[in-house]
């Protein structure tokens, strides 16, 4: 602890700040301009433009807000748990093909300074030690469930603007809409994800530690 004290709290968190900052930036962008979007499309059908706020509340903007969230999770999700048992040779994602790495150790209650579930161990430990992917699985359900929601309620918030009657959710759900927003979604995150994995086996980048040392062989896996 006492070598974290020699930096600034902003240099030992900075990744982190960054990322956020960036985040609430992307999604206060998103709302401006999805609310623009949004009374443009009420103006057409003739509608009434709605104000900033209430926006914040609309299918619309929760159907686009949750649609990104929901693939992120999924793909943070499924990359946490494939890469427990799957391997890409050459790959800096991928632990090594043959030889137990530090991860793969099971974690020693005696250690100093482990986390109390580790220290207290049962259900605890079993719980913790797989609660990055359950955390990061439930983040998706949800954000699905948002991205349903929305999706749902602006769906028939279009219906009355087209002067059709509204649907039910069983209805909706066997409409392409929803089920095309969702897919469009997760495809761009595996696509990433596959990228990152095949990319990282012959592309370098000096200091990040998302590649392989500049010098190390193509066919070195992991790290």
């Amino acid at each position: 602890m006492s070598k974290n004290k020699t930096h600034s709290f902003y240099y030992r968190n900075s990744l982190s700040i960054v990322f956020v900052a960036l985040f609430f930036l992307a999604l206060a962008a998103q709302a401006l301009f999805g609310w623009k979007h949004h009374n443009n499309e009420l103006t057409e059908l003739g509608g009434t433009p709605v104000g900033f706020g209430e926006y914040l509340y609309s299918g619309h903007f929760f159907s686009a807000t949750f649609e990104n969230f929901q693939s992120e999770f999924l793909q943070m999700a499924m990359y946490v748990v494939l890469t427990i048992s799957l391997r890409q040779i050459g790959s800096a994602e991928s632990k090594d093909l043959f030889k137990p790495e530090e991860v793969d150790r099971e974690p020693d209650p005696n250690k100093e300074d482990a986390p109390g579930p580790v220290k207290r161990g049962g259900w605890r430990l079993t719980l913790y030690q797989n609660s990055l992917s359950i955390v990061f699985f439930v983040f998706f359900i949800l954000s699905w469930l948002g991205h349903l929601y929305g999706s749902f309620v602006d769906f028939n918030e279009q219906q009355v603007l087209h002067g059709e009657p509204q649907q039910g959710l069983s209805a909706f759900l066997a409409e392409p809409d929803f089920w095309f927003e969702t897919f469009q979604n997760w495809q761009s995150e595996f696509l990433s994800v596959a990228s990152l994995v095949i990319l990282s086996i012959f592309l370098r980048q000096k200091g990040s530690p998302e590649s392989k040392p500049v010098d190390a062989a193509h066919m070195e896996t992991g790290k």
